[in-house]
């Protein structure tokens, strides 16, 4: 491609993320694009960018991998149960001090560093996220989203900030709950009624053959989807991610994306066309 080749693209980009100006887009950052230094950067930068277009870009992290590394050198072994952690009291504080401490200041720290106005969260934060406990009756500190503070991110969102979220919720005494970052960002895309909910992974999106990376199912409805499941072809740690999906189009998000974290500058170009990366699914039959 010859300069006014790559000019003319470059333009063609430019214009199509520009129509996207004023869209709230809710990105779920997990996987290797947190592990790799290089990606991290990259979605760093796609972040920036987007906001810089207009975009209103609302982040929330997971952070297994670094959990299970403090948990490994503490000598707990991680367990789980149909892709969700299994967390009683004593890992929970290895699950906070992780996502609310480390992973959560570092994602800030970087996008601060290049510019931008970040700003960590979790639960406790203005009783950002209230939790809904699975069990009250064990110790299992693991629970769903009963509520989200959307007047507060509203807030943050309309001064311009980029909030952060570490998936921690509280109930009224102040006790944390380790909540599945899927749901939590399936949650807060609901709420906010976002336009759109971007998951990164580390597969190439929905895939037929999960041991074929070519058999990737581009455009897949709540109907489609829901058949997957029944089928077994959707399955494991995948299940929590589709089924945000699915959650975020039943309350109103228009378009939901999984898409591999693992590419370069995934994020963009998983905006530029519905089949360009990843799985897109939609509301519909």
């Amino acid at each position: 491609m010859d300069y006014p080749d790559k000019l003319g693209a470059l333009n063609a980009i430019y214009s199509l993320l520009k129509s996207l100006k004023g869209q709230r887009i809710v990105i779920k950052y997990g996987g290797a694009a947190m592990r790799d230094k290089q990606l991290t950067e990259q979605v760093v930068k796609n972040i920036i960018l987007l906001q810089d277009l207009g975009l209103q870009c609302i982040v929330v992290h997971g952070g297994g991998p670094a959990i299970n590394q403090l948990l490994d050198q503490l000598h707990v072994e991680p367990k789980f149960d149909q892709g969700i952690r299994v967390t009683n009291s004593h890992t929970m504080e290895v699950v906070q001090m992780v996502l609310a401490g480390k992973v959560n200041k570092n994602i800030v720290a970087l996008l601060s560093a290049s510019g931008a106005r970040a700003i960590g969260l979790s639960g406790h934060d203005n009783c950002l996220i209230k939790a809904l406990p699975i069990s009250l009756e064990t110790d299992n500190r693991v629970a769903n989203v009963d509520s989200i503070n959307t007047d507060f991110l509203e807030l943050l969102i309309d001064n311009e900030y980029i909030p952060v979220i570490a998936p921690i919720g509280i109930v009224p005494s102040g006790i944390s709950y380790n909540i599945n970052a899927d749901i939590i960002a399936s949650s807060v895309a609901s709420e906010l009624n976002a336009d759109m909910l971007v998951m990164l992974t580390d597969t190439p999106g929905i895939l037929k053959d999960p041991k074929d990376s070519t058999t990737l199912l581009e455009n897949l409805t709540i109907s489609q989807v829901n058949l997957l499941i029944e089928q077994g072809v959707i399955v494991g740690g995948m299940i929590p991610k589709v089924q945000a999906c699915l959650n975020a189009l039943k309350n109103g998000v228009k378009i939901t994306k999984v898409i591999d974290g693992r590419e370069s500058n995934s994020l963009l170009l998983s905006l530029m066309n519905e089949s360009a990366l990843g799985t897109s699914i939609i509301s519909g039959e």
